[in-house]
C-alpha cells in the first residue's frame, strides 16, 4: 500500500511517501480501501513530538491520521453488518494512527455505513467522524439540553466545525461562533448554522453581556478563561483541544464555585475505549446531520504527495475548514 510514515519527529519535512506491506484484518477489524483521509490538528502534535513522552503515544516511523472514508476491502473473523465494496467512514481506532494509507485497519465497531447517503465522501469524512464525537461530549459530557445557548470557539476548526450542526440537530436554541479576526471574513461566508460569529479578540465587546449555558473551547489560553465570565449560572465549559499551543495554562477553582460553573474535558482517545456503547448511536446521528446539510464546512483536497503543505497550513493556520488527503 502507499502511506505518509512520520520518519522523525520535527517540522512538515519529517513526511515522507512509501510503500508498505497492506494490513490484514484481525477478529474484529476489516480493512478499508482509502479514498479520503482527514489531517487534523492532533496528527500535527504527533508529527512534532508533543507527546512523545506518554505512554502508548505513537514513535516513529508511524502513519498518521485518524478518520477515513473509503469502500469495505476484507472483513476479519466474526465481523457482520458490512460487504465487501461497501462505502464507508471510519474512526480512529488505532491509537490515532494509520490513516494517511491506500489501505487502513479498523475496529469493526468504529465504522459506519454510508450507503444510502448522498454524501461526498471528503465531506463525510471531514465531518461525520467530529460530529460523533461532538454528540458524545455534548450529550454525555457537557450535558447539553433543549432550549440551552451553545458558544463554539474556533468556530472554523476542523473539531468546532461539527458542534454547530450537532447542537441544532439536539435542540440548541442559539450556536454562535467566534474566530480570530483574521478569520472573520472567511466566517462570513460559511454554510454552518450559526446564528452568528464574532471576534474572539472582543469577545465582551461583540457579545454584548450575552451568557451562555455550554462553551466548546478547542483553543485554550485568554480564550479560556473569558469564558470562564460568560457562562451563565450553572453553565458548563467543555475543553475539547488547545489549538493555542498554552499548555500551562490554568483555571482558578474559586471561580467555578463562585460562578456556579462546571468545567469539563473531553478527549476522544481517552473517553471511546471505556464507552464503546455510545459510538454507533453517535455515528448514527452524526450520519443525520450532515445529510440534512448541518455540517457543510469548507473541504481542501491534496493527494498524499503534498501532506508536508497540509500540515504547515495546519500549523500556518490557513485553513478554513478541513484538509483531507487522497492516494490518487
Amino acid at each position: 500500500m502507499k502511506a505518509v510514515q512520520v520518519i522523525g519527529f520535527g517540522d512538515p519535512a519529517s513526511l515522507a511517501l512509501a510503500d508498505l506491506p497492506d494490513p490484514t484484518p484481525g477478529p474484529g477489524q476489516l480493512t478499508i480501501d482509502v479514498t479520503h483521509a482527514a489531517v487534523g490538528l492532533v496528527d500535527v502534535f504527533f508529527r512534532q513530538g508533543v507527546f512523545s513522552d506518554r505512554p502508548g503515544m505513537p514513535q516513529p516511523p508511524f502513519i498518521p491520521g485518524l478518520e477515513v472514508a473509503g469502500t469495505v476491502r476484507e472483513l476479519g473473523d466474526g465481523v457482520t453488518g458490512f460487504r465487501v465494496g461497501e462505502k464507508v467512514v471510519s474512526m480512529s481506532g488505532s491509537g490515532g494512527t494509520g490513516g494517511y494509507a491506500s489501505v487502513y485497519l479498523a475496529l469493526a465497531p468504529l465504522v459506519v455505513s454510508t450507503e444510502g447517503y448522498d454524501l461526498d465522501p471528503a465531506l463525510a469524512v471531514s465531518i461525520v467522524p467530529n460530529a460523533a464525537m461532538a454528540h458524545i461530549a455534548l450529550t454525555r459530557v457537557a450535558h447539553l439540553t433543549e432550549g440551552e445557548s451553545v458558544l463554539v470557539h474556533g468556530a472554523l476548526g476542523g473539531f468546532s466545525a461539527a458542534f454547530p450542526g450537532m447542537a441544532r440537530q439536539l435542540g440548541a436554541s442559539r450556536v454562535v461562533g467566534s474566530v480570530r479576526s483574521s478569520k472573520l471574513n472567511a466566517a462570513s461566508t460559511t454554510k454552518l448554522p450559526y446564528d452568528k460569529i464574532v471576534d474572539s479578540a472582543e469577545l465582551r465587546d461583540a457579545l454584548g453581556g450575552e451568557k451562555f449555558d455550554v462553551i466548546v473551547d478547542p483553543v485554550g489560553g485568554e480564550v479560556r478563561t473569558q469564558s470562564l465570565d460568560l457562562l451563565a449560572a450553572g453553565g458548563r465549559l467543555l475543553v475539547v483541544g488547545n489549538a493555542g499551543g498554552d499548555w500551562t495554562h490554568q483555571i482558578g477553582s474559586n471561580r467555578l464555585w463562585l460562578g456556579s460553573i462546571t468545567v469539563s474535558g473531553f478527549n476522544a482517545g481517552a473517553y471511546l475505549p471505556t464507552h464503546p456503547q455510545l459510538v454507533r448511536p453517535a455515528l448514527e446521528a452524526a450520519l443525520k446531520a450532515v445529510a440534512a446539510g448541518l455540517g457543510d464546512t469548507e473541504v481542501d483536497v491534496l493527494p498524499f504527495a503534498e501532506a508536508a503543505i497540509a500540515h504547515e497550513r495546519m500549523e500556518n493556520r490557513t485553513v478554513n475548514g478541513r484538509i483531507v488527503l487522497t492516494p490518487a
